[in-house]
């Protein structure tokens, strides 16, 4: 898919809804082989999906090994709307906390002194993290009304042309 193309489907206002979210589906595939799909905050800096995890966090050897990363963005009303982004997990080990994890966590419904807690027990108790940074190499957005997933376009088409016949 063509970097226009994937900015095209980024720039839609339900992608831009969808991407102020805060939990992304990260779906990679797991050091024994089998597919893994764990929920994780995120935030979108206009070009990357950015999340932060662990140091030791068990799905950092796996993107490692098998950097191609699939992403799902939804919501749970009907219709739904989903934005599925695919690429490739850059990993970048910092010290500290990094900016977006405060960032990412900053969208959770906390008063000013729950907030000033949380960010003490963070910063005592990591001291440094992992940025698990994507950059979208694909993407599609599905809302049911004017997109749909292709193998339910691939019955519209057929029922058409059924009833042209």
């Amino acid at each position: 898919m063509r970097a226009d193309e994937i900015a095209e489907i980024l720039q839609l206002p339900i992608s831009r809804e969808l991407l102020e979210r805060d939990v992304v589906r990260l779906a990679y595939v797991a050091k024994d082989g089998t597919p893994r799909n764990i929920p994780i905050a995120f935030t979108w800096n206009g070009a990357e999906i950015v999340m932060c995890t662990t140091k030791n966090a068990p799905k950092l050897p796996a993107l490692r090994a098998n950097p191609m990363v699939a992403l799902t963005i939804d919501t749970e009303v009907h219709p739904p709307k989903i934005l599925l982004i695919r690429g490739r997990a850059e990993l970048d080990v910092v010290d500290g906390i990094p900016d977006e994890y405060l960032q990412i966590n900053g969208s959770y419904a906390m008063t000013p002194e729950q907030r000033v807690a949380w960010e003490a027990e963070v910063r005592s108790l990591y001291d440094g993290m992992v940025r698990i940074v994507v950059t979208p190499t694909w993407a599609k957005l599905i809302d049911f009304e004017t997109t749909l997933p292709s193998a339910v376009e691939e019955l519209v088409r057929q029922r058409a042309e059924r009833e042209q016949a």
